[in-house]
């Protein structure tokens, strides 16, 4: 696999940068000679750069409302009307997001999120702490994710005023929001953005995983990935009302659901006290369907009868080289 990385300008105007992403393309499609294959699109944005070239099949990989974050790019609700109209199949990332999208394209599919068991898993069996994480007091109530609008600020600050004797470990990159606005407080502590290879040693030293996100438009519509990689890794789960986590973890006695600061507390007092035997056995059974091999078969074989019926594509013709003081792409194979 051949992952390529452009590299661009940060003063270039959206259409410089449109064109120069396009013919970054074009040199990248005759330099390796591809003439079939398939779109996959993650943002409606990347129509700008792609709208001439001709594919097997053209997927939107519908993982969010992109529109409702904060800082959305402008046209991006547009962009996404002109995607859809052009793609063979649209995939969402939860189910929310599928009732909110099925009546917008006629061959529309809820994906939910997968997990790797074995990586996560790897955490019930690590004993050995990170550097930044040994020294911080027991119990530890854990978060991996990105830091912005999605965070629940008072609900964090509020719970940790509750229990200044609980420590609440937030691990990832700070994103959108004024990094002065998190709470500081000597219970809650910031470790920074930590590679993937990296999580499971992290939760290794967590005795709760928390989703403490906020409800608002930004998280309308998430389905967050790590609720199954919390329960692979063996931890008790408490989450505020997320629709896409109430709706199966909650239901299934697989996350305790709470919204006020006074029940998100209690929630996480429930889960510290509770058996590790049961839980673990309730996890494993339900993750035991939720694999990313399972989740490829079924998407490989929607792409592949979407492209049976698509008309043959035809060669992408090179476009002309771009110049070095516009812009380059780097290849690294994987």
């Amino acid at each position: 696999m051949v992952v390529a990385v452009p590299h661009l300008p940060r003063e270039l105007p959206a259409d410089a940068m449109n064109r120069a992403l396009g013919e970054l393309v074009g040199q990248l499609f005759a330099v390796y000679g591809i003439e079939r294959y398939v779109l996959w699109y993650y943002t409606p944005m990347a129509l700008g750069f792609t709208s001439h070239l001709t594919p097997i099949t053209m997927v939107y990989d519908c993982m969010d409302e992109l529109s409702a974050f904060a800082q959305a790019p402008v046209g991006i609700v547009d962009a996404e009307r002109e995607l859809m109209r052009r793609a063979d199949i649209m995939l969402t990332g939860g189910h929310t997001l599928f009732e909110a999208k099925r009546h917008l394209h006629a061959n529309v599919h809820a994906v939910p999120s997968s997990v790797d068991v074995a990586h996560f898993g790897r955490a019930r069996r690590i004993s050995d702490e990170p550097d930044d994480q040994v020294a911080i007091a027991r119990p530890r109530l854990g978060f991996f994710g990105v830091l912005d609008e999605r965070l629940d600020i008072d609900l964090l600050t509020a719970a940790a005023a509750l229990r200044p004797d609980w420590q609440f470990v937030l691990i990832g990159p700070i994103v959108k929001i004024d990094p002065a606005s998190l709470p500081r407080r000597a219970n809650i502590h910031y470790l920074g953005a930590k590679s993937y290879d990296q999580l499971p040693e992290y939760i290794a030293g967590w005795d709760v995983a928390l989703l403490p996100f906020a409800r608002n438009d930004a998280t309308r519509f998430i389905s967050p990935t790590k609720t199954p990689e919390y329960l692979a890794a063996g931890r008790p789960v408490v989450s505020t009302s997320i629709r896409d986590v109430v709706r199966p973890y909650g239901e299934q006695g697989l996350a305790r659901i709470a919204d006020t600061p006074e029940a998100f507390v209690a929630g996480i007092a429930d889960a510290l006290a509770e058996p590790a035997g049961p839980r673990l056995a309730n996890a494993d059974a339900f993750l035991a369907r939720m694999s990313w091999d399972a989740t490829w078969a079924f998407v490989d074989d929607l792409v592949q009868r979407a492209g049976a019926a698509r008309p043959p594509a035809g060669p992408v013709l090179p476009l002309d080289r771009l110049g070095k003081d516009q812009g380059s792409c780097s290849t690294t194979s994987l």
